[in-house]
């Protein structure tokens, strides 16, 4: 009888599952858009930009506005000329507007007013000058352009394309690389409420790259394309081919000047560097042009752009003169070498933009992207102040000018060869290489303030280009390399280690852009921010650029371990013992017969035993979720996926999955805190769950868990009440038993405390386990609209009882990868995201910053 009750006490306790879910609330979360609670205020943590932006622009007549949308899918706002940014996606959204906006434009009568459209079709709009936006409509294809009549804001126009996509479409003798779209330009004669379609020229398919209106008369407009000039008389309704005086007819790109007082009009434009075989050499076509009759004629202002080749003598520069030659003819560098063996004399590079100063219509600059675009010569951006007689190159950045290279060539040429662009963490990469990087746009605001992005870094010049100065962060001190972002970052965060047996010294893992490390603030005014420095990556030369996962010896806090995914020193584990001044490769794990940029695999957990810091482990997931997609290594050379194991400080490692299938995908682990010989592991594939060893992760064993969980996402334990948590689903919200689930008792039962369809990560504070974190990102492959809704960070203060979405100033809060409480504070907690940084969270009202620094 005593053994009945005992069998009918436990089921009991079994079935005790969803005892304390809210039911209604997660119902309401799974059926419409819930608002963000003001309970949390979160702000970025550094460094800023750190990643490439080919997508900024200036609002035409406030100096002061501009946005940004990096490629990370953010997207960002200033109101104050770049001193500080602010995300402006919805946060209570799914975190798929305004991804990767192509352009945004504003009305030249009233401030406030604009659209925006994004390479994927979508047409948004602000009446708030930028603040807020709304999804107006959607249209099929690419969109490349839009633009609005600056007479009369009634007017707008969109063109289709994939024309600014740098890094697939590219132009070469025959034709272009590039996919088009069905020709079709659209108009808007009220303000964006109708839209009519109308075609450019004849032909099927075309590419549009900009659309100028003529503001002394709204009829007429300049279009350029990837089949040439277009020009029309009736507001876009038919078009003529007007490219008299260009002898390519491929535009690259246009802007306009206009003074409104003496109404002149005067329209810029690049052609298409064209090269033509001359004998054993080449020649160029293309340059530099402007019509001063609103497009119906183009005279050259190519002036002395062109340069000796002879002159120049990086190897760097010529290696990307022959790849461009060798595109271009559409052959190999052997045989375009041997058979335009001399240098030219005179040739013109591949520019990509163009942006005349909107006081002063002599005052013309160029920018080429000598990375993605074919380009070749030294100097991101030249200009020229005379309306183009003769060209300078204004933006030199890296060891080719650092070295004096060809002084003599430029000081003919009148140009200054010192270097004259500073940059943020960023500045002993570029100090180091050739200029191998590229320029990304290139933009000029009302005031004439121009705007570049070298490498993964946001510069202006204020004074006509003589000195450009990074945007992105804020240095606490002269001198100090210690950072503060202003909060438009495109950093690809990962793991976050905020105990690190040194208060207040918190590690934060990056893609791109190495180890980091919480700092001092210095002389940074605002306390409430964070000041972060580098502690591996750019800093040192061939330091690891992608930290996957990181950990501290447990004994020795100046003893940090951590390990690299992709790019330099993948597939290593590095080693520092002196707190990350110097590194080095003490293991080897991974790697493959494929370029260094390209991801091996994507590692986890890294983790030492507090016992025996002699013993460690780390996952190698075969299905990683919450990390860049591709480029992925297909077939692996060295290494494997699943669990690792190492017994002598991580010098040699050995895989260890007995117990599990072949094709397990270990996503995270965690020691018991009790037993560091236990191990528990979330398992994240078709056959996954939550797996146990009890000796160090010999062999494995699968712990009883509800019948309705498929996938194991993470799991957790809180080291004061010993309460496990999993977080679970798939991406394609189809498991049942999706959400976050609790176990009091290790693991014997279990109750769901939070019921959404994909959940990444959820963890308790270590000061009070009454505070619970929780990350829920969007279900990518899902068809389910409704198991889309209200991705984001959740927090409970009251052990899971009740929950509050807190999104509100996190620029992507559908791809949060790292979220917990602060450990040593109530009211602060941690998050990191995919492609928009780090960022802290104060509670409601608080007004001490987090650290004493």
């Amino acid at each position: 009888m005593n053994r009945v009750i005992l069998i009918i006490a436990v089921l009991l306790l079994n079935c005790s599952a969803n005892a304390q879910l809210d039911k209604a609330y997660f119902k309401k979360l799974q059926s419409q858009e819930v608002a963000s609670s003001n309970l949390v205020d979160w702000r970025q943590v550094g460094p800023g930009m750190s990643g490439y932006c080919e997508e900024f622009w200036c609002h035409p007549t406030d100096k002061n506005v501009i946005m940004m949308s990096p490629d990370m899918y953010n997207t960002y706002g200033s109101w104050d000329a770049g001193k500080s940014w602010k995300t402006i996606k919805n946060a209570n959204g799914i975190g798929k507007d305004l991804a990767r906006v192509r352009r945004f434009t504003f009305s030249h009568q009233n401030s406030a007013f604009g659209f925006a459209i994004s390479s994927g079709g979508k047409l948004y709009k602000t009446l708030d000058t930028g603040r807020s936006w709304e999804e107006v409509k959607s249209f099929k294809g690419r969109l490349s352009d839009i633009v609005v009549d600056p007479s009369n804001d009634k007017n707008w126009y969109i063109g289709i394309g994939d024309f600014w996509n740098v890094k697939k479409n590219w132009r070469h003798q025959n034709g272009q690389v590039g996919r088009l779209y069905p020709n079709t330009i659209f108009r808007s004669t009220n303000k964006g409420k109708t839209w009519e379609e109308f075609k450019i020229g004849k032909s099927k398919t075309i590419d549009v790259g900009r659309i100028v209106v003529n503001p002394n008369n709204s009829k007429i407009l300049i279009a350029v394309t990837n089949e040439g000039v277009f020009r029309s008389n009736n507001q876009g309704e038919t078009w003529k081919s007007s490219a008299v005086g260009l002898p390519v007819n491929r535009p690259r790109d246009i802007d306009f000047y206009f003074d409104k007082k003496t109404k002149e009009f005067i329209v810029y434009l690049i052609d298409q560097t064209a090269f033509i075989p001359k004998g054993n050499t080449v020649s160029t076509k293309g340059g530099v042009y402007k019509s001063i009759d609103s497009g119906k004629t183009w005279q050259s202002i190519t002036g002395n752009l062109a340069v000796d080749m002879n002159q120049i003598s990086s190897k760097t520069v010529h290696n990307k003169y022959w790849n461009s030659l060798a595109f271009w003819f559409q052959t190999n560098v052997k045989d375009v070498r041997a058979k335009y063996a001399k240098l030219p004399t005179e040739v013109l590079d591949i520019w990509h933009r163009i942006q005349v100063n909107p006081n002063n219509k002599n005052e013309i600059y160029l920018s080429h992207n000598s990375k993605h675009d074919k380009a070749f010569l030294p100097g991101g951006v030249w200009k020229s102040n005379d309306g183009g007689k003769t060209w300078k190159a204004v933006s030199r950045e890296g060891k080719y000018w650092l070295d004096g290279q060809d002084k003599a060539y430029w000081q003919s040429r009148n140009n200054r060869v010192n270097m004259n662009t500073t940059f943020a963490h960023m500045q002993p990469e570029m100090d180091r290489r050739e200029e191998s990087w590229g320029n990304r746009f290139l933009e000029l605001s009302a005031d004439g303030t121009a705007y570049i992005c070298l490498d993964q870094q946001v510069l202006q010049s204020k004074n006509g280009g003589e000195t450009w100065e990074q945007i992105d962060d804020y240095e606490t001190a002269p001198g100090s390399k210690h950072w503060v972002g202003r909060g438009g970052s495109n950093l690809p965060g990962r793991t976050m280690l905020l105990e690190t047996g040194i208060k207040d010294r918190y590690l934060l893992c990056s893609g791109e852009h190495g180890l980091w490390q919480t700092t001092s603030l210095d002389n940074h005014p605002d306390k409430m921010d964070v000041a972060v420095e580098q502690i591996e990556g750019q800093i040192h030369h061939g330091g690891s650029h992608s930290a996957g996962t990181v950990a501290v010896h447990p004994n020795n806090p100046d003893i940090i371990y951590f390990m690299s995914y992709r790019q330099n020193n993948r597939g290593k584990v590095r080693k520092s013992v002196d707190g990350g001044k110097t590194w080095e490769n003490i293991a080897h794990i991974f790697d493959a017969d494929v370029p260094t940029h390209m991801r091996l695999v994507f590692v986890n957990s890294l983790t030492i035993d507090p016992v025996n810091p002699n013993n460690m482990y780390f996952c190698a997931t075969r299905k990683p979720i919450s990390q860049v997609a591709g480029p992925y290594a297909k077939k692996l050379t060295k290494g494997d996926y699943g669990f690792y194991r190492s017994f002598d400080g991580g010098y040699t490692w050995e895989l260890s999955t007995k117990g599990l299938h072949k094709t397990a995908s270990f996503r995270r682990m965690v020691l018991d805190p009790e037993n560091p010989e236990t191990l528990y592991a979330a398992v994240n594939d078709e056959q996954g769950g939550l797996y146990k060893s009890t000796n160090k992760g010999g062999d494995w064993k699968k712990v009883s868990i509800p019948d309705e969980i498929q996938f194991v996402n993470n799991v957790f334990i809180d080291r004061k009440t010993k309460h496990m948590f999993i977080s679970c689903g798939n991406e394609e919200a189809t498991d049942l038993g999706g959400g976050v689930w609790r176990s009091k008792n290790n693991g014997k039962s279990w109750e769901r405390i939070f019921h959404m369809p994909y959940v990444w990560q959820c963890e308790t504070s270590p000061v009070n386990p009454d505070i619970i974190t929780v990350s829920v990102p969007l279900p990518p492959r899902t068809k389910n609209k409704n198991a889309m809704l209200n991705p984001g960070a959740y927090l409970s203060l009251d052990g899971g009882k009740s929950w509050e979405k807190i999104n509100n100033g996190l620029g992507q809060q559908d791809r949060i990868v790292d979220i917990k409480p602060d450990p040593y504070r109530e009211d602060v907690f941690w998050c990191s995201q995919k492609g928009s940084g780090w960022a802290i969270g104060y509670l409601k009202g608080v007004k001490k910053g987090w650290s004493k620094k």
